[in-house]
């Protein structure tokens, strides 16, 4: 029986293959983490400063390229500040790589699945 974990967390996109297998690694695991659809319960910017300082990784490392919005909001330009990368994820959450796994003060990027291993107990 798979014990809820309410101090696991999976910003989750279920449309995402690789969303998915990370949440189907950490059920095989007995894990039940709370699941948070990020596109419709997005991180506000606090969240996301923290979970950036989880990952030890800069806005621009988290940015989803292949997305047309990136392109249409020109996010691409290099001299682009800290600040406005930020906010075109808080208002575009779609723009965050996923899915991302927070447990125990850490973060983890499940791109491939395996890589939440590291976090867990």
């Amino acid at each position: 029986m798979t014990e809820k974990q309410p101090n696991v967390v999976i910003l989750h996109n279920p449309r995402c293959s690789k969303s998915r297998a990370t949440l189907e690694l950490l059920h095989q695991r007995g894990i039940a983490p709370e699941v948070v659809d990020y596109l419709h319960t997005p991180p506000d910017r606090a969240q996301l400063e923290h979970i950036l300082r989880q990952l030890g990784m800069q806005p621009r490392a988290l940015l989803r390229t292949t997305e047309p919005i990136y392109r249409q909001l020109g996010l691409d330009d290099e001299g682009l500040s800290r600040d406005a990368l930020l906010q075109a994820m808080v208002e575009h959450p779609i723009l965050i790589e996923r899915p991302i796994v927070l447990a125990h003060g850490k973060a983890a990027l499940g791109r491939p699945p395996e890589n939440v291993l590291d976090i867990l107990p």
